[in-house]
Order: C-alpha cells, then structure tokens, then sequence
C-alpha cells in the first residue's frame, strides 16, 4: 500500500492530532502524510459561527477532500462533525477518548486550590466561549457568571486570558492535553454538571466506505468502548435532529467496566439542554450493547419532556444537521 494521506485542518491542535495518528499508524508499519485544509471555521474568525454560515464549520472542506480522493483518512475531532455523514464516507475508528471534560482556564485568577470547586470564585467574573452549550448550561450553573463570546484556537484563546482580556476562557480538556497545557485548567467541571458536547474528547477517523484497504488500517486504531460510548452520544443528536448551534449536551460516563467489550460495559447517560425557559437534564443507565437504541431513548425522553417531536421544532435550537447521506 502506498502512503496513506491524513487530512487535517492546520491548527496546532488538529496538527497534534494528525501527528499522533500518524505515529499510531507508523508503529503498525503505515507509512502517512499530513495533508492540511483550511475549513469554513478557519476562515471565519472575527465572528461567532452563526446559523446563516451553514453547518459543519471544521469538516465540510475535509470531507470533500476525502470524496474527491485527495486525502485518504480525515481526523476530526468528534465533536465538530455532523451527525449524518455524507453517503460513502464512515467513521471508521474512534481511538482511546481523551478526558470529555470542561475545563477553565484563568490565568491565575482561580487559586489551583479550588480544584474541581468553582463555587470560590469572585463575582464578577468574565469567561469567554462561544458554545451555545456552554453559555445556556453555564447560565443555570454560575448566573454570577459573565458569559461572552470568544472565538479562536486553543493557544489563541489562552492568550486572551493571559493577556487580561477576560478572567477565563471554558475549554475541552482533551485540547489542553493534547498540546501539553493541562496544567492550565484551573477549574475542572464534573461532566454530570457541566455536560460535555457529543463526542468531546475523542477522535473521528473518517474513510470512504468502498475504500477497503484503508479502511481495514485505520479500524486498527479503533477502541471499541469510546467508539461505542460515541455512537450512543451521536445517536441523542441524530434522533432529536440537534445540530451544532444546539444548547445540548450528552455524554456517556462509563459505570462498570466488567471486560473490554461494549456489551459488558454499563454506562450512565447523562443529558441537558439549556432552553429559554431553563435547563433540562436527564439520565439513564443502560450498557453499549446497542449504543444506538440507548441514545434513542434518551433522545424521545428530552423530546417528551419539551413537549417537541426534535429540536428542529422549536425556534431556539438552532438549524437541524444537513440532511444528505446517514
């Protein structure tokens, strides 16, 4: 097999996550080059990412990338790509997840001893993300918060911090440690409180279904419990038609882990979905035998509860997920 291209987008946290791709697939013999692409996301940055920009800000340029044949595997992080992919690509590897969690970064305004406990801060209290999930979960957790938009890279965002522009920044931990900045979380949010977007933390290897050589190197790169836990999260966003403006987060804490198969794994699927009339959250235990069924489930109780068929019925949730391909 020639060289497998990897396509990416050119941040240094999506070229981090290229290069350990990368060096997984070396260590199986795999020789790999890095392709990079500018995305819709990358291209926009003095603007919050608004519904009239479409969808898939960090993927769509990627994914036809791949259709067209220029690169061979896309790495995404798993929480930027649409929950119906187009018809002929399929994830095909979902390697070991990061820590899911959401972290704060304050530039020395939280005291490292506050740990896990955001209750010591000061009021007032400016922190920056432009996640709708974020700012509708947040304003339920800390209304003595300040919520504004900021947008940017992780090292970006960090340096405002650092700079005085704002007292904190809210980041996904996975993107900290990948580039060697964990240390800088100086809040640390319990996921059943703060909960995380579908698929933080993990890792999407996306392939052309008909393309069954790659297909059959980049699966060894798999972990069968994240990619199952994954599903079940995706499976929430898929059934309620949420698509990335949605205020709604969904994560499957892992439980009990009796083996290494998703079938013996039980899981504790946590969900909140910020709306104008406040926050909704939901749980339901379960194990990944069938990730999908469990998501499912959870996604007609947020239903139910909103009284709604999906979000794509209310006028606060954002434009539904593109509708071509599974």
């Amino acid at each position: 097999m020639s060289s497998i291209r990897i396509g990416t987008r050119n941040s240094r946290l999506a070229l981090a996550q290229a290069d350990w791709v990368s060096s997984a697939l070396a260590s199986l013999d795999v020789e790999t080059t890095i392709v990079e692409i500018t995305t819709l996301g990358d291209r926009v940055r003095d603007a919050p990412l608004g519904p009239h920009l479409g969808s898939s800000f960090f993927t769509k340029e990627i994914e036809s990338a791949l259709l067209n044949n220029n690169i061979d595997v896309a790495v995404h992080s798993c929480k930027d790509l649409a929950t119906r992919l187009p018809d002929g690509l399929s994830i095909v590897a979902v390697p070991e997840r990061e820590d899911p969690r959401d972290v704060v970064v304050t530039g020395g305004n939280a005291p490292k001893a506050f740990g896990e406990d955001s209750s010591g801060l000061n009021s007032p209290f400016r922190v920056g993300t432009s996640s709708p999930r974020r700012k509708g979960i947040l304003a339920v957790l800390r209304p003595d918060w300040t919520v504004v938009d900021q947008r940017g890279n992780v090292p970006t965002r960090v340096a405002a911090v650092d700079d005085g522009l704002l007292d904190g920044a809210v980041l996904a931990a996975a993107g900290l440690s990948r580039l060697g900045m964990l240390n800088r979380a100086d809040i640390i949010f319990d996921p059943a409180d703060l909960v995380p977007a579908a698929g933080q933390g993990a890792l999407a290897l996306q392939c052309r279904t008909s393309d069954t050589l790659v297909c059959e190197k980049i699966a060894l790169l798999n972990h069968p419990i994240s990619h199952a836990a994954v599903r079940a999260e995706r499976a929430v966003l898929r059934k309620l038609q949420a698509g990335c403006q949605a205020p709604l987060g969904v994560h499957a804490a892992l439980h009990q882990l009796r083996t290494e198969a998703p079938e013996d794994v039980s899981v504790i699927l946590h969900s909140a979905v910020a709306t104008p009339q406040g926050l909704i959250r939901n749980e339901l235990e379960g194990n990944l035998a069938d990730p999908e069924g469990l998501g499912s489930v959870v996604a007609e109780e947020i239903a139910s509860i909103l009284g709604v068929s999906t979000l794509a019925d209310t006028s606060w949730a954002g434009i539904p997920p593109r509708e071509e391909g599974r």
